[in-house]
Order: structure tokens, then sequence, then C-alpha cells
């Protein structure tokens, strides 16, 4: 590949999902504070905060296809982020079982050469079960979701908490949508395979 591809992510589940496109890039992390603006909608969110990540890493290198991406989570119109913390995690876990909740994942690709830029953004539902409250300390116990939005990892036991999922890309849940990504890619002229 002659441009450079890298990740302005340091998520090792954004990495190992990029790693299965079996294409070379790098790791970098991008200096931004992720802090909603009053009244910013979550898909305006994800849109700026994946702008702002590609943007960070851009500045610091001459060309390369810069990938910045962010989730969040939406239960009952509130935004979720990270837990943090066990008891954030087993809060929002009870919030969120028996209801549907969105994730909103946000992807842009820039190009650090020209400045040319294409971004969209995955929504992907997921219907939990009703649960009790020593199940759902159980799992965060078992499973430690700390640091995912909406406290569960779907690639490990978060499964067990679901009914259902809606969306065209289960990897939106871990963080990157891959076939957005691949479509990025392309209006850049980077076609796969």
């Amino acid at each position: 590949m002659s441009t450079p591809l890298i990740l302005a992510s340091t998520s090792p589940y954004r990495k190992a999902l990029l790693e299965k496109l079996g294409l070379p890039f790098e790791c970098a992390a991008p200096r931004v504070d992720e802090s909603p603006l009053p009244g910013e909608s979550a898909e305006a969110l994800v849109t700026r905060l994946a702008h702002a990540k590609a943007l960070a890493i851009a500045d610091a290198v001459e060309r390369g296809l810069i990938i910045g991406s962010d989730q969040v989570c939406v239960c009952n119109g509130r935004i979720l982020g990270k837990p943090g913390s066990v008891d954030n995690a087993v809060a929002q876990l009870m919030a969120a079982q028996g209801r549907s909740v969105t994730f909103y994942t946000g992807l842009t690709v820039l190009d650090a050469a020209t400045g040319q830029c294409h971004g969209l953004v995955e929504p992907f539902t997921v219907c939990f079960r009703t649960l009790d409250e020593a199940a759902i300390r159980r799992y965060v116990e078992a499973e430690r979701p700390l640091d995912c939005a909406g406290s569960f990892k779907c690639e490990g036991m978060g499964i067990v908490l679901f009914e259902a999922l809606e969306g065209r890309d289960p990897n939106a849940l871990i963080g990157l949508p891959l076939i957005g990504l691949i479509e990025l890619l392309g209006r850049h002229g980077l076609n796969l395979p």
C-alpha cells in the first residue's frame, strides 16, 4: 500500500477489528477532548469526535489515510459513555435491561495530504433482556466492561444480555463498523479486496 493507513485510536478492540481487513496500518493516540457540547445530539457528537480524532493525527503526519472513530450509547434519550466503574456499569445496564438501546458510531477517513474527508454515522440497536441486578452485577464482575460505551462487550460474554440485535454491521458495536469503513476507504481509492 503506497499511502499509509493510520488508526487514530489506541483501542485494542478497534485495532483487532481493523486487523480483520488484512491491511498494514499503524495506531496513533489522538489527543481530543471528548466532552459533549451543550445540546449536542449523539449523532452530531460522534461525527465531531471522529473527525477531530482523525484531524489530530493528520496534523502530525505529511500523508496517510487517517481513520477516526467514536461511539456513544443512547438509552432512554440519554447519551451514555464509558462507565469507568463497576457501580456505573451496573447502573447503565439496569437502565438498559428490557429496553432497546441504540449505539451510534461516527467514522471518518481523512487524507492527510489532501485534506479530503469522508464520514458516516453507523447506528446499531441492541434489545436487552430483562435481568435482575444480581445477574447484571455478576456479568460486570466477570467481564469488567468499564472501558466500553454501554457497559458490555458483545465480543465476549455480553451476548448473554441481549434478546436481539438490529443493524447492518455488528462490528459497529465494538467501535469500528467495517462495512462503512470499506465504503469510505473506497471513496479514497483504496478498494478491497
